[in-house]
């Protein structure tokens, strides 16, 4: 949240307008730090999985943009789950094939 421009967890919590522009702009930062990927993976099949940028924005969104990075470095084979057992891999199915034209890659992205 911090690199996002969000420093007051409590206030932030309680205010769902602001969790929505975080969101946005956390999307904005991650669409531009996974670029490269998104031009080059994007179409593919890896492991099964057809490789949208939605996708590739929700496993963002899940388990950073390093581990995203370090999926598609392993073809597939190294993936993050997080403390409950979701994947990236199962965001990558679930939300892949979604609209995110409108999302904007902004390496300066902030609330």
């Amino acid at each position: 949240l911090r690199t996002i421009g969000v420093h007051n967890t409590t206030s932030f919590l309680r205010n769902p307008d602001l969790q929505e522009k975080a969101f946005l702009a956390l999307l904005s930062k991650n669409k531009w730090l996974l670029r490269k990927e998104i031009a080059k993976y994007e179409g593919a099949v890896i492991n099964g999985i057809y490789i949208t940028e939605s996708g590739i924005l929700a496993a963002a969104h899940l388990g950073g943009v390093r581990t995203v990075k370090r999926f598609f470095r392993s073809n597939g084979e190294r993936y993050f789950r997080d403390a409950y057992g979701t994947s990236i891999v199962s965001y990558m199915k679930a939300f892949g094939g979604y609209d995110t034209e409108f999302i904007e890659a902004n390496k300066h992205a902030s609330i």
